[in-house]
């Protein structure tokens, strides 16, 4: 326990280093102890690494409150590094019996201790939502905003000065934090624990000596963490060079405060003083690179009192353990495309363009496109694990300690589940291990030296697990019958022993160790296939470090005779087993990363091989796949090229020989491959997993053996709307994009299927921010229609009907127009504009003369910085009346039109904070339009439901994702009710909210986007007769095209 001397020399230094570096803390508690003359050289504790937001003035280089550091030759006397308070008989008491204040009267106590303390309360209220999220009042939201704020250097911020408190044996040290305490703990213990899960902190020193497993971890501070190891790396924090230790922290009763931080873009996870954990294992994955892996346990006694009666701390429930770690990926939707060949049949196979009747479902989009699985894929297996009609997939992530299940169910929502592992999980293969007819699941961890069976029981959930040591190192592991008992056993390739050994199964799930067999030095990756026709099922495995495959021949009875060593080229990583030159004996391809070359080795019928002919392939191969992808009858290889992230096909010439490599782009370093008949076209497609990145990508094959990939498409900069259209006549429908940063517009062709091509770039006036399409000059061909905010230019782009574009007529219109729409306002038969323009807060209305000119009517006062306007008929008069939301004032203003080319004055209704989209519809089925806002600033939408008189109700709010700037209406399940759909640009999603038909909706449905979405739309992109999206991203300059996938 640190004395009160070794406090003041503590603070002393932080006092000190405040000077130069803004800020110090001390690390979080544990009851180790260091050497009493130890002393540190910037010793840092890293939570979440991210991009620092300024409060006030400077620049701050890196979110302090998420650092903690030890500067300088600070020598400590009885100090722990982690635990300055080990005593659990001296818990967190007191703050409990103070009155629950508002925000302000809470931190009074606390002004003559931090300094401008006043200023950052008001700056956390002004920040927090009138309606903030979860439940919470303004007040205890904002208190938890004011936690996440960083003072302007060099005064320390709320946190520093109460984390160091908190971690002091001398409780009285609190008292002024006490009123603060009661209303920053009350609000987030009513937060929901997140689902139990791996949370990260760091420290740049090797401290594995200092917890051995077994060893009990108290932190009395409130701890930042992130999910994500990766951004611990970051040069800022950790780094990738020297001593570093990384805490793996199992948590079950954390709390993710991003909805009510001041850092809005990152998803924090904060664990409450108290947190009790023990020490599981430690591994040392790379040089100087150390893992302690903690699991939180509830402690035997109360740590940290609960802030009012009926606060629960930790879960109600003990949740089964296949729900640990469990989080929603709505957007993984995707890998089903990937892994699920009935899916994408369903999706993109061969259609008549007949009427389809279409039924109801609860999941409707699909995107073709990266999908983001989880933090370092390292293995992937398909099987039925639910039912027989859907193929599902088990992914194993190395840096989460975890297996994804991914169930193949396209008419429902998708249930992922993750099932906890030994430590880097590597290799993963699905069988029935105990004769139930249900699949079952079995993994190696590398970092244990375990394999584990995971028995399902045919709801896609694998509740009974069991582990079995195995030699050091596994790497890879096999499942067949070896000893012809009708059970099946297992391989397991040990790297460390250069090993491969045998477990026999008992038929029930269990396994036994029989024997071990030496094969060459680091062994990777191991195959069966019976090469010398005796019915025995032999092994061949490739040796990483020797160069070398080995060839064990099996006696039928679960043993192997000695292996047979074969060259390869540098270092074999990856193989597999076909027949190249149609002999009917078994020949092998081996992958060789280090030489960017294949190895063939063509098989004898007596189970020896031909020496190997070497292959060139892109730069270090590591996964192999075969199929006859030109439909020659010819087996055909495709290979992983690891650094240069592409994937290679080699076709076959049938005599054992290959030709014409063709490579294809991939994500950020591809390290796994899967081929099949995805989508029931005949063809051979390709579906690739890539770590680097955590995402998949997808390759449809062609009947010449091509591949064509379904991805994001490019954009030129900062793309913020579009309109979609038949823009050349073809029946398909294209989309045109307005690109603010180039002041451009790109028109996109439409192939059919969702597939899209770039046509042309035009520049139009400067920063343009709104794009339609409408034929203007009724020649049944498609024009375009921006405006231009920083020009006062509207242009106009006729169109040839061939997917091209004349230049553009520009006319000035206001001084800075935000949005047009096109309509028949007197109904004389021509298509006539509607401009909403901040820059005079108005509404100019242009009628067409039918001949391309136009003539100004008149402008209409609206609301400040009208944001979006729609047009539509509020009072079932048959004439189309206007509708404008107002950013500035917090209303929609609706305008009613008389019929004689003029207007009524306008008419305002309350919204959201900050509305920045309006679309009507009838979404309770009275066949009046009712209005659906966005709003900006309040993370919601609006519903006004109209009495068909034009008077429109209160509005209701529903809850969306963060910042969403555009919505669209339409029946996306099939139902014949009204679905919204929602482009989320703070939280790169797209929200799906399937409405019930009265003006209620199911919960959201998140989907993820690029990054910053800007806008949406909604058609049929690929002639099936469902309606599919489009978000544009303006951060990442791409277009995201999500597919409907419901049944017929």
């Amino acid at each position: 326990m640190l004395t009160k001397n070794a406090y003041e020399e503590i603070d002393e230094a932080q006092e000190d280093h405040y000077q130069t570096s803004g800020r110090i803390e001390l690390p979080a508690s544990t009851n180790i102890k260091l050497s009493e003359n130890e002393q540190f050289e910037h010793i840092e504790m890293v939570g979440v690494a991210r991009r620092s937001i300024d409060v006030v003035t400077e620049p701050i280089v890196k979110n302090e409150r998420l650092v903690e550091n030890v500067f300088g030759k600070l020598k400590l006397t009885n100090w722990s590094m982690f635990d300055t308070n080990d005593n659990e008989s001296n818990p967190i008491r007191g703050y409990a019996s103070q009155p629950v204040l508002p925000l302000s009267k809470a931190c009074d106590p606390l002004k003559d201790i931090l300094y401008d303390l006043s200023y950052y309360v008001d700056l956390a209220l002004q920040e927090t939502p009138e309606q903030p999220p979860d439940g919470l009042t303004v007040d205890e939201s904002a208190a938890i905003r004011l936690y996440t704020i960083e003072w302007n250097a060099p005064h320390q911020s709320l946190y520093s000065m109460l984390n160091t408190n908190l971690k002091k044996a001398n409780r009285e040290d609190l008292l002024p934090y006490s009123k603060y305490l009661k209303l920053f703990i009350s609000a987030l213990a009513k937060l929901p624990c997140v689902p139990s899960l791996t949370v990260w902190r760091g420290v740049t020193k090797d401290l594995t000596a200092d917890f051995p497993p077994g060893t009990r971890v108290t932190w009395w501070s409130f701890s930042s963490c992130t999910t994500e190891m990766t951004v611990l790396e970051n040069n800022m924090y950790l780094g990738r060079e020297g001593d570093r230790t990384l805490f793996s922290v199992e948590a079950i009763n954390g709390r993710s405060i991003r909805d009510h931080s001041h850092f809005v873009t990152e998803d924090e996870i904060l664990l409450l003083p108290g947190t009790h954990m023990i020490v599981q294992s430690q591994l040392s994955p790379a040089s100087n690179l150390y893992i302690i892996h903690l699991k939180q346990v509830k402690p035997d006694n109360e740590l940290l009192e609960l802030p009012f009666e009926g606060a629960h701390l930790f879960p109600k429930e003990k949740h089964p353990w296949y729900w640990k770690k469990r989080f929603t990926i709505p957007i993984l939707l995707l890998i089903l495309l990937i892994i699920a060949g009935i899916v994408l049949g369903a999706v993109l196979g061969t259609r008549t363009v007949s009427t389809i009747t279409l039924k109801p479902c609860n999941n409707p989009l699909q995107s073709f496109d990266y999908i983001t699985i989880g933090r370092h894929p390292s293995s992937v297996v398909l099987g039925h694990f639910r039912n027989n009609t859907y193929m599902d997939a088990a992914i194993t992530l190395a840096d989460e300690n975890g297996v994804i299940i991914l169930l193949g169910d396209p008419t429902d929502i998708l249930r992922t589940s993750k099932i906890a592992t030994g430590v880097l999980p590597m290799f993963i293969i699905a069988a029935d291990f105990n004769n139930d007819t249900i699949q079952d699941l079995a993994f190696v961890n590398n970092g244990d030296d375990t394999v584990t069976i995971a028995l399902g029981v045919g709801n896609g959930l694998f509740p009974k697990k069991k582990t079995y040591s195995v030699g050091p190192s596994p790497s890879c592991v096999l499942s067949a019958d070896f000893n012809k008992d009708k059970k099946l056993d297992l391989i397991i390739v040990s790297q460390d022993t250069n090993t491969v050994g045998v477990l026999l199964g008992d038929g029930l799930g269990g396994f036994k160790a029989s024997t071990n067999n030496s094969v060459g030095y680091f062994p990777s990756i191991i195959i069966s296939a019976d090469f010398n026709h005796d019915s025995n099922l032999d092994l061949a495995v490739t040796n990483t470090f020797d160069n070398t495959l080995s060839v064990l021949l099996g006696n039928g009875d679960g043993t192997f005779q000695t292996h047979v060593t074969y060259s390869t080229g540098s270092s074999p990583i990856s193989l597999l087993s076909a027949d190249f030159n149609n002999d009917n004996n078994l020949d092998i391809a081996v992958t060789n990363s280090k030489n960017s070359s294949i190895s063939i080795l063509l098989g004898m019928r007596n189970g020896t091989f031909h020496q190997q002919v070497m292959f060139v392939t892109g730069s270090d191969p590591i996964s192999i796949g075969a199929a006859d992808f030109n439909n020659d009858n010819n087996t055909d290889l495709v290979v992983v090229n690891g650094d240069e992230n592409t994937v290679s096909t080699l076709f076959g010439s049938g005599d054992g020989s290959f030709h014409t490599q063709i490579k294809y782009a991939t994500g950020d370093h591809p390290v796994y491959l899967m081929v099949g008949d995805f989508n029931n076209d005949g063809s051979i497609d390709l579906a690739v997993l890539n770590n680097g990145d955590a995402t998949a990508s997808m390759f449809f094959g062609q009947a010449n053996g091509t591949l064509t990939f379904i991805q994001a498409y490019s954009t030129g900069n900062s793309p913020v709307l579009f309109a979609v259209a038949d823009f050349n006549s073809d029946s398909r429908l294209d989309f045109a994009v307005v690109e603010q940063s180039d002041s451009t517009i790109s028109v996109l062709l439409g192939k059919g299927r969702g597939v899209f091509q770039i046509a042309l770039n035009y520049t139009v006036g400067r920063n343009p921010s709104s794009v339609i399409s409408v034929d203007l000059n009724n020649d049944n061909k498609q024009d375009l229609v921006t405006v231009s905010g920083n020009g006062s230019t509207l242009s106009i782009l006729y169109g040839r009907g061939d997917g091209f574009f004349n230049p553009p007529v520009n006319l000035t219109v206001g001084s800075a127009p935000t949005a047009a729409i096109s309509v028949d306002l007197n109904k004389d038969g021509h298509m006539d504009l509607a401009v909403a323009d901040k820059g005079e807060n108005t509404v100019c209305i242009l009628l067409n003369n039918g001949n391309k000119t136009f003539y100004t009517f008149l402008n209409y006062t609206v609301g400040n910085w009208p944001s979006s306007l729609i047009a539509s008929d509020f009072n079932s008069d048959e004439k189309l009346d206007l509708a404008v939301t107002s950013k500035e004032e917090n209303i929609v203003s609706v305008i009613l039109n008389k019929g004689d080319n003029t207007f009524h004055s306008e008419i305002n209704y309350a919204v959201g904070k900050s509305p920045s989209c309006v679309v009507s519809a009838d979404l309770n089925k009275d066949s009046h339009e009712d209005l659906i806002v966005t709003n900006y600033g309040q993370n919601t939408i609006s519903i006004l439901f109209n009495d068909g008189t034009a008077t429109f109700h209160a509005a209701k709010t529903f809850t969306v994702g963060r910042y969403p700037v555009s919505v669209v209406a339409t029946d996306f399940n099939n139902d014949q009710c009204m679905d919204l759909a929602v482009a989320n640009s703070g939280s790169n999603s797209a929200s799906i909210l399937l409405g019930n038909c009265d003006g209620t909706f199911l919960p959201q449905i998140k989907y993820t986007s690029g990054i910053v979405p800007t806008c949406l739309a909604s058609g049929d992109l690929n002639n099936d007769q469902r309606p599919d999206l489009i978000v544009t991203n303006g951060k990442s300059n791409d277009a995201y095209i999500f597919l409907n996938t419901c049944a017929n």
